[in-house]
């Protein structure tokens, strides 16, 4: 066990962020933390890192370990180029050669003891400058920068000059260069394009640390991690495995809880209703039998229902059907400066298909789908759209928002048509309530301006969307329920994402755009991956022309097989009869459903027998209260037997009628 977390609690004023957290994280384990936005993964982090004081428990870790961190959120400064950005983390190294070098000098000139002296130093030296790595530093530093999708050529950039996200990218080269015990990453594939993350996946796969990560990204989740921490409702519960199995068991879990829950629900509610027709009886022993089942239910521990956590609810759905032309793209080009994106790119759409654009940071992804919508000038080409095609637009900047309207104008401002109480529904769907809706844009975080965009793409009933980057600040949750959205959408989608997990589900036709070229890929992204290298490979070898190249099973094309074939209907089934196990299986319903129809008409019977007893023993009484009654002995014994034996009686039906009920 290299790091501990041992009842961590911590609280913001009245809100409770984290209540008693403890796990543990080996050497060399690779591990996750997840949860819902907000559920306070970060602030974990933070208190793992002593930025933050936690007001409960303590963070152990193993006596001499390093631990290293990158935060979400990165603002380095600096008047270094990149590479010597980097070279800042080998300082220990350029000063230990600096002095191998220097001693090297003064052994020229030195004899004797001296010369000895000095012999035995540099020997010293030497061996620390071999441990540290000191042959191989420089290559070590350039791997790392190349694998973070720098290119020899950015080297020399300044890094001040840099974006937000190079500058993330930066100090994560620096943390992996560094190799502390422990490395803490908070989302570290929010910047990297999908070269960076399968580079960054290997990387940590063979570390020879520990890793524990905040990720939303499922797809890398399931590829380095063996150990899930989920923090939810402010508690942490720990499963073994990657992510798709942590799913897998937290469904099992969910269910089973709410199994348990319902049927205790079932079984209280069950006994109160025995005890309410217990006390109906209003017979001594009846009523003594109902407090005796009072009791027992006071004691029972009640299960407490699972937290089911609000969820954004939408549904995409265009208003009016498109041609089955839906876009043409034809010589579309674009540079700015002498850094040329892409030349000549041609493509089409057709209706229903789920159309991802991928390729390396830089390469023009995010600029192809403002050209179309129109929010950049393209340098050549033509962009066609269909007939009756009508356009959503959902970007990553959320630039399409008024970062000075409140949430609730935003909307009513873009859908004048919508009364006061649709609009506050509709943010209600998306988790905005009450005052929340009052809130300015420029006040909200990423992924709630996230979640704004996604609301007016739902209200525009557009018939082709175009989405940039649109899981980005989504939890896991949020993210499934788009997935969910897109699959059941019924016209036609365009999108940039580095989501691989996402693209998977969502996308029936990957664009790759690379080396100033689009390569048509016709499936998701495991299909991609499979047929990714042959392809390449193939694009290598030929002096064709990539915008047209298309990878299917499709003639004209590459020949490859698509894995989606449907199976042939002549296919004959090896799978075993079942009818005589299903003929069983109806037959032992059939016994069953007689059972309870016996059980309940048994039970009615009963009831009514004790109704019919009642009555006339409350007939008898009445009856003993009358003149011509009580002074008739012969009259009175025999009322009395017949109420002697209605007792009896009574007390045989309550009995069976408690057993009966038991069995409900």
């Amino acid at each position: 066990m290299i790091l501990a977390c041992q009842n961590i609690s911590k609280a913001f004023g009245t809100t409770e962020i984290l209540k008693s957290v403890s796990f543990h994280v080996n050497e060399r384990e690779k591990a996750a933390i997840v949860g819902m936005n907000g559920a306070g993964k970060s602030t974990l982090l933070k208190i793992i890192m002593n930025e933050l004081t936690p007001d409960e428990g303590e963070v152990i870790l193993a006596k001499g370990s390093t631990i290293g961190y990158l935060a979400q959120h990165q603002n380095l400064s600096s008047e270094h180029s990149i590479y010597e950005e980097m070279l800042t983390v080998k300082q220990d190294v350029i000063d230990l050669d600096a002095n191998i070098r220097s001693l090297e000098q003064e052994m020229k000139h030195a004899e004797g003891d001296k010369l000895n002296q000095m012999l035995s130093t540099y020997t010293r030296l030497m061996h620390e400058f071999e441990i540290k790595n000191g042959y191989a530093y420089q290559s070590e530093v350039t791997g790392i920068l190349k694998g973070l999708g720098f290119f020899e050529e950015d080297f020399h950039k300044k890094v001040n000059t840099l974006s937000g996200g190079q500058k993330t990218r930066i100090a994560l080269g620096k943390l992996l260069l560094s190799r502390p015990d422990i490395i803490l990453l908070d989302e570290p594939t929010n910047h990297l394009d999908l070269v960076s993350i399968a580079w960054l996946e290997t990387f940590l796969l063979n570390y020879n640390g520990a890793v524990i990560v905040v990720a939303h990204d499922r797809y890398f989740l399931d590829k380095v991690v063996t150990k899930i921490i989920e923090v939810d409702n402010a508690k942490a519960q720990t499963y073994e495995g990657n992510y798709s199995d942590f799913a897998y068991k937290k469904s099992m879990l969910q269910n089973a809880m709410l199994k348990q829950y319902m049927n205790q629900q079932k079984e209280i509610k069950h006994q109160e209703e025995v005890i309410a027709k217990l006390r109906s009886f209003n017979r001594e022993k009846s009523i003594k039998r109902a407090e005796s089942r009072e009791k027992m239910l006071d004691k029972i521990e009640r299960v407490d229902k699972p937290i089911e956590h609000s969820q954004i609810h939408f549904s995409l759905e265009p208003r009016i059907t498109s041609g089955n032309d839906v876009l043409t793209v034809t010589g579309l080009s674009k540079a700015y400066g002498n850094l040329k994106l892409f030349s000549g790119l041609n493509f089409d759409i057709k209706r229903g298909e789920k159309v991802a654009i991928i390729g390396n940071n830089g390469t023009g992804k995010t600029t192809i789908l403002k050209i179309i919508n129109e929010q950049v000038e393209s340098d050549g080409g033509e962009i066609r759209l269909g007939s009756k095609v009508k356009v959503g637009y959902y970007d990553q900047e959320h630039q399409v928002l008024d970062p000075d309207k409140t949430l609730f104008d935003e909307l009513q401002d873009t859908y004048p048509h919508l009364d006061n109480t649709a609009v506050r529904n509709i943010l209600a769907a998306f988790l905005f309530t009450e005052d929340d809706v009052f809130k300015r844009i420029k006040d909200i975080s990423g992924g709630e301006r996230g979640r704004v965009s996604l609301a007016k793409l739902m209200l525009s009933e557009a018939n082709l969307l175009i989405l940039d980057e649109p899981t980005n600040h989504l939890d896991i949750a949020s993210k499934e329920i788009l997935e969910n959205a897109i699959i059941h959408y019924t016209g036609t989608v365009l999108y940039v994402s580095h989501d691989r997990y996402f693209i998977n589900k969502t996308a029936t036709r990957i664009m790759d755009l690379t080396e100033q070229n689009l390569l048509n890929y016709i499936g998701n992204y495991d299909y991609y991956l499979e047929k990714k290298p042959e392809v390449e490979a193939a694009y290598l070898g030929r002096n064709t022309d990539m915008n047209r190249t298309t990878v299917s099973g499709k003639p004209g094309a590459f020949p490859v097989s698509s894995p989606f074939r449907s199976t042939d209907s002549s296919t004959v089934s090896t799978a075993p009869d079942s009818s005589s196990d299903n003929k069983q299986s109806w037959q032992q319903q059939k016994e069953e459903q007689a059972k309870l129809r016996k059980r309940k008409n048994d039970l009615k019977k009963t009831e009514d027998d004790i109704h019919q007893l009642e009555t006339r023993n409350e007939e008898i009484d009445l009856l003993l209260t009358k003149e011509e009654i009580y002074t008739n002995v012969s009259k009175l014994l025999e009322l009395n037997n017949e109420k002697k034996e209605i007792e009896g009686r009574l007390e045989s039906l309550m009995e069976q009628w408690e057993l009966l009920a038991a069995e409900e």
